[in-house]
């Protein structure tokens, strides 16, 4: 797949272009913005590392619970770490999710926020275009934000939202 084709032409042109495809539910030009031994980490820790893994699990996830979902950006932080090589954070809202096989089909998930960092490497030109080359991620973790929360605590096989600031910020002791 042509990746100029996917307007991957700066570092932030990649979240961009992740919530455009997740947005068409297309497992196939969101995985196009990973290079071919990319690691993916997802909202609950499972490690993907290569761009089929990714294509092949996005594609499961939009067509059981996320094909009629909707992923909007409210915030992208690029940070260049020199010329060839950045970090894009981008802070996204999720709705549309619907129930996981399983669950209670009456019952319809709301929207969920979080955030997802890229790493990019600009990718080195062709001969024929004689240009810069575009821009791919190498690895990508997406991260839920649990309201009220900022950290897990674990008691046996479950784990529980907890804080551990009081709402001034200040640290409890």
């Amino acid at each position: 797949m042509d990746r100029k084709h996917l307007g991957v032409e700066t570092p932030g042109d990649i979240a961009e272009g992740f919530a455009e495809a997740w947005n068409r539910a297309d497992a196939e030009a969101l995985a196009a913005l990973f290079v071919e031994d990319a690691d993916f980490v997802n909202v609950v820790g499972l490690w993907w590392t290569n761009r089929t893994r990714i294509r092949t699990a996005h594609a499961y996830g939009f067509a059981k619970i996320f094909g009629g979902s909707q992923m909007q950006l409210e915030q992208i932080r690029v940070r260049e770490l020199g010329e060839s090589v950045a970090v894009v954070h981008a802070v996204w809202t999720l709705t549309g999710q619907t129930p996981a096989p399983g669950e209670a089909q009456d019952t319809r998930p709301g929207a969920r926020q979080g955030v997802i960092s890229f790493t990019l490497q600009r990718q080195p030109g062709t001969p024929e275009d004689q240009e810069d080359g575009s821009w791919l991620a190498v690895s990508a973790q997406n991260t839920d934000r649990v309201p009220g929360a900022e950290t897990l605590t674990a008691s046996g096989e479950s784990r529980q939202p907890t804080a551990y600031q009081d709402l001034s910020g200040t640290p409890r002791r």
